[in-house]
């Protein structure tokens, strides 16, 4: 009666599944940072899950008080899957030279509702987490041109600055 599961934003969930003999009792759960507040779980379903693993993974997210999505095993599910190509849009903003990163966080906090900006978020995330991501989908999916990464995103990892975890990023935040 065991499920087994990983948790994961961005890593195939076909891929950590392959060695498992008993597809039909995997699947795939995001849960988001900070677990205890964040209220949406993501849950992935490869193709060997069996509909009652599936819906055991959703009762047990419900059972947790979360609101639960559900989607294949695609590139950053549904979350990362917007929002990694949209950070990375915000970053090459900034190394052509369009806006700052103030500006362009204040636009979207203010003019989409967003509760933090593209570049907060990256530098909270981590640039070195990001690059991670987006190097491992670009390897997976070459030809896919949202998975490109930043040269300025990749020049400010090259430079130790993962953002607030080291005290620099975008942003510098060392006092």
């Amino acid at each position: 009666h065991t499920i087994l599961t990983s948790n994961t934003s961005s890593l195939p969930i076909t891929e950590i599944a392959k060695d498992v003999q008993r597809q039909d009792k995997f699947g795939g759960l995001h849960f988001f940072n900070p677990v205890p507040v964040m209220k949406l779980l993501e849950v992935i379903r490869i193709s060997g899950t069996s509909d009652e693993t599936f819906q055991t993974l959703l009762n047990f997210g419900k059972a947790l008080g979360k609101t639960t999505v559900s989607c294949k095993d695609t590139p950053g599910f549904i979350v990362n899957r917007l929002l990694v190509p949209y950070l990375l849009e915000a970053a090459r903003m900034i190394e052509r030279g369009d806006a700052t990163p103030e500006d362009i966080d204040t636009a979207m906090k203010l003019g989409a509702g967003y509760p933090m900006g593209p570049i907060e978020l990256l530098d909270y995330v981590g640039l070195d987490t990001s690059k991670y991501i987006v190097d491992g989908w670009k390897k997976l999916y070459p030809n896919e041109p949202s998975f490109q990464a930043s040269e300025l995103l990749n020049k400010i990892v090259g430079e130790g600055k993962f953002g607030r975890k080291t005290g620099a990023g975008f942003y510098n935040y060392k006092k």
